[in-house]
């Protein structure tokens, strides 16, 4: 449980830091900055995203991003199971065209000629004048009503376009099967209680997946909370070749 603490205080402070760090996840910074050659923070962000999901597929989303502390909030109003599953692939529909349209612009600028890690903030800071919050609350409201609408981590299930790199850095280690960090079980100490089920924050069927012959899923967050909340200590943290 220390460590499900460590984990919650982490995308708190995460969360807290959003006014100081929203633009280094700015999909539009990525555009505008690519329209003009430069490689701005937030796409550094998105590359480090998914060179780490390399290794640690979406961890990222389970331990560090701001919109994980703010949806952990969102728990306190409403805590329904989001329906996923077939609907995930709407979050593509919003990341397919974004990355074409990043690519497009620095083909439309001639290529890359500047990387500028602090662009459009100041000194660092994304939200530094009063009428920015707007465009925070804008953001805030983004992340918030698909949790309450659809249900836990709605935003990520559904509009987060950071996911689908993440998503593709697990299926890119899965292939090549390099060591990594994922999640292991022991189906044969199962008692089918079910806890695990009602404990995770991306409302995965995470019973099925112990009965099942893998424990992968894309929308697994590696969050630890079924490692920690099943009393028969069926799923652990495992590194090595998946």
């Amino acid at each position: 449980m220390k460590r499900q603490q460590i984990r919650k205080g982490l995308i708190l402070i995460s969360f807290l830091l959003f006014p100081i760090t929203i633009f280094f996840f700015s999909p539009y910074l990525a555009i505008a900055g690519a329209f003009q050659g430069v490689v701005v923070g937030s796409l550094i962000v998105f590359s480090m995203q998914f060179i780490l999901s390399l290794l640690f597929a979406r961890a990222f989303c389970g331990w560090i991003c701001p919109a994980a502390g703010l949806q952990e909030c969102c728990l306190t109003v409403i805590n329904k199971r989001a329906k996923g599953g077939r609907l995930n692939w709407i979050k593509y529909f919003i990341w397919a065209p974004w990355i074409v349209v990043i690519i497009a612009g620095f083909i439309t600028a001639g290529g890359i000629y500047k990387t500028d890690v602090l662009f459009h903030t100041y000194k660092g800071i994304s939200v530094a004048k009063p009428a920015l919050y707007i465009i925070y609350y804008m953001i805030i409201a983004l992340i918030v009503i698909p949790a309450l609408v659809a249900g836990k981590r709605g935003f990520c299930h559904y509009v987060c376009w950071m996911a689908p790199l993440m998503v593709i850095g697990s299926r890119i280690r899965n292939i090549v099967k390099w060591p990594s960090l994922h999640l292991v079980k022991d189906s044969n100490k199962c008692i089918n209680c079910e806890s695990c089920n009602k404990k995770c924050p991306m409302s995965l069927d995470v019973n099925a997946m112990v009965q099942s012959d893998s424990m992968e899923n894309s929308e697994c967050i590696l969050c630890g909370e079924c490692v920690y909340v099943c009393p028969k200590k069926v799923i652990s943290y495992r590194w090595n070749r998946y």
